[in-house]
């Protein structure tokens, strides 16, 4: 046995049982049908010519419903005369390289057969402006180029940063569109700017370009689409505040203010921008505050659609080494330079396996007994709708008007590596 055995093997892991969390859950049943019906609406036969180069702006992140939402924003192009075709709108994710930003559509089923539209991918952009303080704003070469640009993208809150436009629409103007150059430029004075550079940058881009109109989407806590909005240019600035203090209330969140152990199976970009959502774990690597106090937080992977990009890691305690082989410097690292916040991608303490994880949380959590642990394990903090919980929960569980158990509490099914799967 190494000394790092001897020290965690008599750490005991506490039984957990099955809980579901409730939330208020207004949803949308069709949302390709609802959609078409927001973009007839709109009027969007109006705002483009037959004929028209259409570039439909696409981001990295794993949105409900996106190929569905994507395929029939294409085809309401389509039947306008337009000649829509899609670009990657995900600042420096993919690796910063125009291949791998295609890579990142594909996992999230977005390619030219599921969609009808083709991708074209470059990570050259051009200078459409500056703002007033002399930032430069930039936009993807091939979608400058084309007779107008349409966007579509969820709107919520961001994990590292407060203002009236957060992850939405201006963000994925200034940033996303803005490929690596326009990531860096907005990013380079730190977040503690982000809330005034996203937006001014963003008009820079809406006032030079032929950006026509925006589909944004809203999800309840269950990962599910709530609300569709199409939105023409000069709308973005009075909704979008608007749809971003409705996702306020949307969030998912744990119903506990203080754990010892968090357990998060599995991070990823496809889940969030920092690989979990910072603001139901409370644990950030900004300035930003607020969630549950947590003393260990952990990962026991990193999601296959995010690539390699491990982004979160450094704000967590443990992880294994399944997770850390899949860490990708090159999928990863340039993220952080150019978000210039490096704390997010260090290494946590690597551990062999998922059973020591737990066991080092809990041997760490500083407890004088561990039995007693509060300790709850959650999938990915996208789906949170049921959770497992230690048995020192239970009374807090069956008190809580939106907490159910939903079974027994058993021992964790490791296998034969220490690992549950």
């Amino acid at each position: 046995m190494s000394t790092i055995d001897k020290l965690l093997d008599n750490i005991v892991i506490p039984r957990l049982g099955p809980v579901r969390q409730r939330f208020e859950r207004p949803v949308i049943s069709h949302p390709g049908d609802a959609l078409k019906k927001r973009l007839v609406s709109a009027g969007i036969n109006g705002l483009i010519q037959p004929g028209q180069r259409i570039a439909v702006a696409v981001g990295s992140r794993g949105i409900a419903n996106l190929q569905v939402l994507v395929k029939t924003l294409v085809q309401a192009i389509l039947q306008a005369g337009g000649r829509p075709f899609i670009v990657p709108a995900m600042g420096s994710h993919g690796g910063a390289t125009a291949d791998g930003q295609v890579d990142v559509l594909r996992s999230l089923g977005i390619s030219e057969q599921a969609t009808g539209a083709p991708i074209e991918a470059s990570m050259q952009v051009v200078q459409v402006g500056s703002t007033g303080s002399g930032l430069p704003a930039y936009v993807d070469q091939l979608a400058a180029e084309a007779d107008a640009i349409v966007i579509i993208n969820r709107i919520k809150p961001h994990s590292s940063f407060r203002g009236p436009f957060e992850s939405g629409l201006m963000k994925m103007i200034a940033i996303g569109l803005g490929k690596q150059a326009g990531a860096d430029i907005c990013h380079r004075l730190g977040f503690a700017r982000m809330a005034e550079n996203v937006p001014a940058i963003g008009r820079v881009i809406l006032d030079a370009t032929h950006l026509i109109f925006a589909v944004a989407v809203l999800e309840n806590a269950y990962h599910e689409t709530c609300r569709i909005e199409v939105l023409k240019k000069d709308e973005f600035e009075i909704r979008e505040p608007e749809l971003l203090l409705e996702a306020w209330q949307n969030v998912p969140r744990l119903h506990f203010d203080d754990l010892d152990v968090l357990i998060i199976d599995e991070i990823g970009k496809n889940i969030s921008g920092t690989g979990f959502d910072t603001n139901l774990v409370g644990r950030y690597h900004t300035e930003c505050t607020g969630g549950p106090n947590i003393t260990r937080a952990a990962t026991l992977d990193i999601t296959d659609p995010s690539h390699g990009n491990g982004n979160g890691l450094g704000i967590l305690d443990f992880t294994t080494r399944r997770a850390f082989e899949k860490f990708s410097f090159e999928k990863t690292y340039p993220n952080a330079l150019t978000s210039t916040v490096p704390g997010s991608v260090k290494v946590p303490m690597v551990l062999k396996n998922d059973r020591q994880v737990f066991q080092a949380c809990i041997k760490t959590c500083n407890l004088l007994d561990t039995g007693k642990v509060r300790l709850v394990r959650i999938k990915n903090t996208q789906e949170i709708e049921q959770i497992q919980v230690s048995e020192s929960l239970r009374a807090e569980v069956e008190a809580h008007a939106s907490l159910e158990m939903l079974g027994d509490f058993e021992d964790l099914p490791f296998d034969g590596n220490g690992n549950l799967w």
